[in-house]
């Protein structure tokens, strides 16, 4: 049975679409490119977010030893996201489809104008017909700048645009409940809701082109669940794995998700970098914020407000251990909610409506 999703954003890891020797694999990328336009074709709208740019400069140029990391990264990004693009432009052109490449930062998402400015760019795109190539712009993105990888990217831009589903396609079939190497393993075909053991079972390695390993992936995924989006998990090496996927015909890790949430809470649920105030409650008020009843954080169950910040600012809410609660938009600045810390009758600092709770 067809999963019927009608806009899915696809991420393909440098794992899949690279050699190992290091060098971009044309021919998984040109299958890749046929199975998207097969799928574009059935009139599903498709964004996609693809790695390997440094893998692309790395076929075009020898570095030298003596450059630093980042040095070494921003120069084959660079040139190598001007050959990954022209790739994928010449496989989609075979198809008759246009794509536009798309490069973003994640300071690009922690500013609301820039990201609607993002999402309109990209909703023009799909409204022409043109498929996306969204890429972190290694060129100017370095170290604490950066995603933590570009399954980040992917899950900020499934909940920017509504997506039904987010796919991240790896080199393994999904999430195990053991070692991947051995046989006594299986794959975990559906996850709901919260998983705190999850980790456990994940291999802390990571792939040896890619910046993020299955923990990222997992992490990740929960959170777009939770925002009411599919995730998808599985093996991009596979032939035909979307359109097998899409017709659920292959074994894979399904993160189920939850109540689809607003586009405002969907933006703060990525916003956590961008906060500037925390706000501690006690634990009655915790209670409430987090019983999944429509709430808002009022100043009666304040504790402390451990650093400044101003009206509009993203703040992040505490409880009394200092774990975090959730993100919400500041109604008000911290020298007014000093004033009315454990105050009755109160204007809310954060209403609920700006409210994202993150347990």
């Amino acid at each position: 049975m067809k999963l019927g999703y009608k806009k899915i954003v696809v991420k393909v890891g440098s794992n899949v679409i690279t050699q190992a020797n290091g060098l971009p694999d044309e021919v998984r990328i040109n299958h890749l490119v046929d199975q998207l336009a097969a799928i574009k074709a059935q009139g599903i709208e498709v964004i996609l977010v693809s790695s390997g740019a440094v893998a692309a400069g790395r076929s075009l140029i020898k570095v030298s030893e003596k450059q630093d990391a980042v040095t070494t990264r921003q120069l084959l990004a660079a040139i190598g996201q001007v050959k990954l693009i022209n790739t994928y432009s010449n496989f989609f052109a075979n198809h008759h489809i246009k794509c536009a490449q798309v490069l973003v930062t994640k300071e690009d998402f922690r500013d609301r104008a820039h990201y609607l400015n993002m999402k309109n760019c990209l909703q023009i795109l799909l409204q022409n017909d043109v498929i996306p190539v969204v890429n972190e712009n290694d060129v100017v993105s370095v170290t604490e700048l950066m995603f933590t990888d570009n399954d980040e990217l992917a899950g900020l831009i499934a909940s920017m645009l509504n997506a039904d589903a987010l796919i991240i396609l790896s080199n393994v079939n999904g999430i195990y409940n053991g070692d991947p190497k051995l046989a006594t393993s299986e794959v975990i075909q559906e996850i709901t809701g919260p998983v705190s053991n999850l980790a456990s079972f994940i291999q802390i390695g990571k792939s040896s082109f890619g910046r993020g390993g299955m923990v990222t992936k997992s992490t990740m995924a929960q959170k777009v669940a939770k925002l009411g989006i599919n995730v998808h998990i599985a093996n991009g090496t596979a032939d035909d794995i979307l359109t097998d996927l899409l017709n659920n015909e292959v074994v894979h890790t399904h993160f189920v998700p939850e109540k689809i949430k607003s586009g405002k809470k969907k933006w703060l649920a990525h916003s956590e970098t961008a906060a500037t105030g925390i706000v501690k409650l006690n634990d009655g008020a915790k209670a409430v914020l987090t019983s999944g009843k429509a709430s808002s954080l009022l100043p009666i169950g304040i504790i402390e407000i451990q650093t400044d910040f101003l009206k509009g600012d993203i703040i992040k809410i505490i409880d009394e251990k200092n774990q975090l609660i959730g993100l919400g938009i500041a109604e008000y600045g911290s020298d007014k909610a000093r004033e009315r810390i454990g105050q009755k009758k109160q204007k809310a600092l954060v209403h609920y409506d700006y409210f994202y709770s993150s347990i």
